[in-house]
C-alpha cells in the first residue's frame, strides 16, 4: 500500500520561507491529481493548493495566492509547496494528499475527494 510522506516543516520567523516536499512509499504510486491541505490547531482541515497529474494546472487557495506555489516532479514522483512571506496565520500540520478517480476541478477543496493521505508536517511561523 501506498504512503504519503512529507518532510521540510520546522519553526521560521513571518516572512521567511519554507519548502514542504512529498514522496509516496510503498505499492505503486500513480501520477494522480495531488493537493496540499494544512490544518491549523482548534480549525477545520482546509485546502492550501492543488496540481494537476500533469502537472499543467494548478490551484491555489485566496489566502495563500501569491506567496505559495506547488509543484510535481512527475519522474521522481515528488511533490513540492514552496512557501514564501509565511504569516503566524500559516501556523498549522501540512498534508500531502492525492486525489481519487475521476477527479473534477471543482473537487480541489474537498477532502472527501482525496484518496491518499499523508501523516503530516508541523509548520511553525512565529511572529
Amino acid at each position: 500500500q501506498v504512503h504519503l510522506v512529507e518532510s521540510g516543516g520546522g519553526l521560521v520567523q513571518a516572512g521567511d520561507s519554507l519548502r514542504l516536499s512529498c514522496a509516496p512509499s510503498g505499492g505503486t504510486f500513480r501520477t494522480y491529481p495531488m493537493a496540499w491541505f494544512r490544518q491549523a490547531p482548534g480549525k477545520e482541515r482546509e485546502f492550501v493548493a492543488g496540481v494537476s497529474s500533469s502537472g499543467s494546472v494548478t490551484n491555489y487557495a485566496d489566502s495563500v495566492k501569491g506567496r505559495f506555489t506547488i509543484s510535481r516532479d512527475i519522474a521522481k514522483k515528488m511533490l513540492y509547496l514552496q512557501m514564501n512571506s509565511l504569516e503566524p496565520e500559516d501556523t498549522a500540520v501540512y498534508y500531502c494528499t492525492s486525489y481519487r478517480l475521476p477527479f473534477s476541478v471543482t473537487q480541489w477543496a474537498d477532502p472527501t475527494a482525496v484518496d491518499l493521505w499523508g501523516q503530516g508536517t508541523q509548520v511553525d511561523v512565529s511572529s
